[in-house]
């Protein structure tokens, strides 16, 4: 398992940075990015989300994507349907201070449902912080998230260093959803959740002093 992509630094992270410092919990928006029929993201989804509730610096939202159906080609001028079914979406990520990705890869890259989330929004991705859980067979699902490094980077967001990573995902959890051997992706969860504290705080300072305009 990567848990991390690459070597885990040894600086201390502090714990809790923003409530440490009396700051309000940074509104999350998780993103579960597969749609697929027999999916196995909201397992992983539900453990993320039981490791982010136990912090107090983070009040999380799930975005299920297999909630939303949104047209695959954007358009400046949508029509009823499509302004109905970004009524669900658009303010959610308008309001998140910081997102966490929960994406599967298919075929090297990850969902049709994702990009045409991305790609339907821009302001509401810029100047926030992107973090990432993946998953998958051998790769872990790392190159859908290499691909979206480069697409959240064209949106003006930034997206951490680390990330959590399952490999062969689907032997790792057993049949109530529970993780088998917890240990290093629960570190690696809290090494991320901690970094993107850190963006997601600096950033919503930065921005309420000083509008970021791409």
């Amino acid at each position: 398992m990567n848990l991390t992509e690459g070597t885990t630094s040894t600086l201390p992270v502090p714990s809790d940075p923003s409530t440490a410092a009396g700051h309000e919990p940074l509104r999350l928006g998780v993103i579960l990015g597969s749609t697929r029929e027999g999916r196995f993201g909201p397992v992983v989804a539900d453990w993320f989300l039981s490791r982010v509730g136990a912090r107090p610096d983070f009040t999380p939202e799930l975005i299920d994507l297999a909630e939303v159906d949104l047209p695959a080609a954007p358009t400046a001028r949508p029509g009823p349907a499509a302004r109905a079914e970004l009524a669900k979406v658009t303010p959610r990520l308008a309001a998140a201070d910081a997102f966490v990705v929960l994406t599967p890869e298919y075929n090297h890259s990850f969902p049709a449902a994702l990009k045409s989330l991305i790609d339907w929004h821009y302001a509401e991705w810029q100047a926030k912080p992107v973090g990432f859980v993946s998953y998958g067979g051998i790769s872990g699902g790392l190159r859908a998230v290499e691909h979206l490094r480069q697409v959240f980077a064209e949106l003006h967001a930034v997206t951490l260093r680390d990330t959590v990573s399952f490999h062969n995902a689907g032997a790792l959890f057993d049949e109530d959803g529970r993780h088998t051997d917890p240990a290093d992706c629960d570190a690696a969860a809290t090494t991320m959740l901690d970094r993107l504290a850190w963006w997601g705080l600096a950033l919503r300072e930065a921005t309420a002093l000083r509008p970021y305009a791409a």
